[in-house]
C-alpha cells in the first residue's frame, strides 16, 4: 500500500460534523474512492467500503463472510450485538449473525415464520396499543422530562419482551448489561462480564421454556430439539438486543432530528400519510448502525479495486446512505424522498430479520408521539443533548424534552 492513503481505524464512528451528520473525512473519502485500503491499528491492511453500490454489491457476495472464527477481526472492533475481541474467536452459538450459509440459513430459517410482514401485520394493533399506553403515561408526567427513558426505550423493550417471552420485570438488568456490552469506552473484561450476566440470565430462561413452553417466539424455538440450549442462547441474546436496542435509538434520535426540522414536523403532524416515508428517509439520514465488518473468504473485485483473499473489509452503512450518487442531496433530510433501498437494515441474506416489526414500532411511535404532544420541543439547547458516540449504536443518551401541560 505505499501508493495508498491508509484510512484511520473508527472514522466511519466519528460523526464531527454536527449530530445528524457524516464525518467530513467519510465523506471526502467516499467520494474520491468508494473501496479504498485501510491499515488499522495493529498494523494490518485491510479495506474500507463507503459507496452505495459497492456497499450492496459486498452484502450480496457470501464471498465476504461474515464469520469470526476466520481471522476477520485482529483488533478491537464495534459489531452491533458483538463482543470485542482482539484475536479471531470462535463462532458464539446461535449468533447467526456472525456465520455463513449454510450454518446461518439453517438458524435464520428457524425464525422466519416468527417474522413474517403477515405475522407483523397482525401485531400493529397490538404495538399501537402498547404506544398509546406508554404514552399515557408520559402524559401524566410533569415536563421537561428524558423522553428516551419514558418513551423511546420502553415501547421497543416491551415488544420484544412480549414476542419473546422475556419477564418485562427484568428489563432494568438486561437494559444495563446490553448498555454496558455496547460501550467502546468500557474495558474488555468489564463488556464480557455484562455479556456473560446477559448470557446466563438467558439460559436459564431458554431452559425453562422448554421444560414449559408458553406462547412466545423462545418457547417455539424451545419445542425444537435441533437446537441445543447454548443455541437458544445466543438466538435469544441476538433478538433481545437488536429488538430493542436500534429501535429505541432511532425513536430517540428521530425524535431529535424532527425537532431540528421543524418545518418537517410541522408537515408531518399535518399529514400523518406521509409517516412510512419519512421513517425511511429518517432511517436513511441517521443510520444508527454505522459499521460492519466483512472478511474476504477469496480474492474479489469490488468497485474496480482487487480485494485479497483473506482481508479484513469495514462497510461504511452511513457512507453508503449518504451516497449522491444514490440519493439527490444526501445531506438533506427530506421527509417526501423515496428513500426506499436506503441501507440500514442492511442487505442480502442477512438483511434485518426484523425490520418490519421495526418499521411499525416506530410508524406507531412517531404517530402517537406527535398526535398526543403537538408542541413537543426541546428542554434544552441541541448543543447540550448528549450523543452516544462512545456507543455502537448511535443515538442519544437522554433527549430533554417539555411540552403544554393540560389540567
Amino acid at each position: 500500500m505505499s501508493d495508498q492513503v491508509p484510512v484511520p481505524h473508527g472514522l466511519p464512528t466519528d460523526r464531527d460534523a454536527g449530530p445528524f451528520a457524516p464525518p467530513s473525512a467519510i465523506t471526502r473519502l467516499r467520494d474520491a474512492r468508494p473501496v479504498s485500503p485501510m491499515l488499522f491499528p495493529d498494523g494490518h491492511e485491510g479495506w474500507i467500503v463507503t459507496g452505495y453500490d459497492e456497499v450492496r454489491s459486498l452484502m450480496a457476495d457470501n464471498r465476504f463472510s461474515s464469520r469470526q472464527d476466520l481471522g476477520i477481526l485482529h483488533v478491537p472492533h464495534e459489531v452491533p450485538g458483538m463482543p470485542e475481541i482482539t484475536e479471531p474467536s470462535p463462532q458464539v452459538p446461535g449468533m447467526f449473525i456472525a456465520m455463513d450459509p449454510p450454518d446461518h440459513t439453517r438458524l435464520r430459517r428457524k425464525l422466519t415464520g416468527a417474522f413474517t410482514v403477515r405475522r407483523m401485520k397482525l401485531l400493529e394493533e397490538h404495538i399501537t396499543e402498547i404506544v398509546e399506553r406508554q404514552l399515557d403515561r408520559l402524559a401524566r408526567l410533569t415536563p421537561p422530562v428524558d423522553l428516551v427513558k419514558e418513551f423511546a426505550l420502553p415501547v421497543p423493550s416491551l415488544v420484544i419482551c412480549e414476542l419473546l417471552g422475556v419477564p418485562y420485570a427484568d428489563r432494568e438488568s438486561f437494559q444495563v448489561n446490553t448498555a454496558r456490552f455496547m460501550d467502546r469506552e468500557l474495558p474488555f473484561g468489564e463488556k464480557m462480564a455484562a455479556y456473560g450476566a446477559m448470557s446466563a440470565f438467558l439460559a436459564e430462561l431458554v431452559t425453562g421454556k422448554r421444560a414449559e413452553p408458553g406462547d412466545d417466539i423462545l418457547s417455539d424455538l424451545a419445542r425444537d430439539e435441533d437446537l441445543g440450549i447454548d443455541e437458544l442462547t445466543g438466538i435469544a441474546f441476538l433478538l433481545l438486543l437488536a429488538g430493542h436496542e436500534t429501535t429505541a435509538n432511532m425513536l430517540g434520535i428521530g425524535t431529535f432530528a424532527l425537532l431540528e426540522h421543524p418545518e418537517q414536523l410541522a408537515e408531518l403532524r399535518a399529514d400523518p400519510g406521509l409517516l412510512p416515508g419519512a421513517v425511511e428517509e429518517l432511517m436513511r439520514y441517521l443510520s444508527v448502525v454505522d459499521v460492519l465488518y466483512r472478511y474476504a473468504t477469496e480474492d474479489l473485485e469490488l468497485g474496480g479495486e482487487t480485494i485479497p483473499g483473506g482481508s479484513t473489509v469495514l462497510v461504511s452503512l452511513l457512507a453508503a446512505n449518504r451516497d449522491p450518487r444514490r440519493f439527490a442531496d444526501p445531506d438533506a433530510l427530506d421527509i417526501h424522498r423515496e428513500a426506499r433501498g436506503q441501507l440500514s437494515f442492511g442487505h442480502g441474506v442477512h438483511a434485518c430479520l426484523g425490520q418490519m416489526l421495526a418499521r411499525i414500532e416506530m410508524r406507531a411511535g412517531f404517530a402517537g408521539l406527535l398526535r398526543r404532544f403537538p408542541d413537543l420541543r426541546l428542554a434544552v439547547p441541541a448543543g447540550e443533548v448528549q450523543l452516544r458516540t462512545n456507543m455502537q449504536i448511535y443515538g442519544v443518551h437522554g433527549l430533554p424534552v417539555t411540552w403544554t401541560a393540560t389540567a
